[in-house]
């Protein structure tokens, strides 16, 4: 048997956001509280998640799930084959778009803004701490918006992407 479902709550550095929270259910009722940071209405991050956790991923009104942690980097981390059939059980689009050692590379950028670009709701990204799913929407972000409003949005969610600037004011 896994561990109990975790509901999504507003994280203090998001803005509130109706859809990320259970309906029906009181913040005061919840045992735990998945860390989701929303970034904007198209996207929010997380740090690693678990199957247990899908079903309130899209219950909080998640089109798809953007997985950017390479398999393998934890001995306790869920495989990204458990969380496709976990998230395909549940409706949810599934895309793999791993960020290791590597670095980030312009299919990742690619990858990424296609993901965002093809999903008709929310996205929910994760990674062992959002920090890279930040920087994969971040980058694939480049030339679309203003980077001063890049580095905003990812600072109001708690990540600074200031590191950033020069690639964020380039044109993808």
């Amino acid at each position: 048997m896994g561990r109990a479902q975790r509901p999504i709550a507003q994280s203090c550095a998001a803005v509130h956001h109706p859809s990320i929270t259970l309906p029906g259910k009181p913040r005061a009722a919840w045992s735990s509280v998945l860390d989701v940071k929303r970034i904007n209405d198209q996207v929010s991050v997380s740090p690693q998640i678990s199957p247990d956790d899908i079903p309130a991923i899209k219950a909080a009104g998640f089109v798809a799930i953007v997985n950017n942690r390479p398999d393998g980097e934890s001995p306790d981390q869920p495989s990204s084959a458990t969380m496709q059939a976990a998230a395909e059980k549940a409706g949810l689009a599934y895309h793999y778009i791993p960020l290791g050692r590597d670095g980030v590379s312009p299919q990742m950028v690619d990858e990424t803004r296609s993901v965002l670009e093809g999903s008709n709701g929310p996205v929910f990204c994760y990674c062992r701490s959002g920090t890279r799913s930040t920087t994969l929407w971040a980058l694939s972000q480049a030339g679309k918006r203003p980077a001063s409003e890049i580095v905003e949005a990812a600072a109001h969610a708690g990540y600074d992407m200031s590191h950033l600037l020069g690639h964020l004011s380039q044109k993808q």
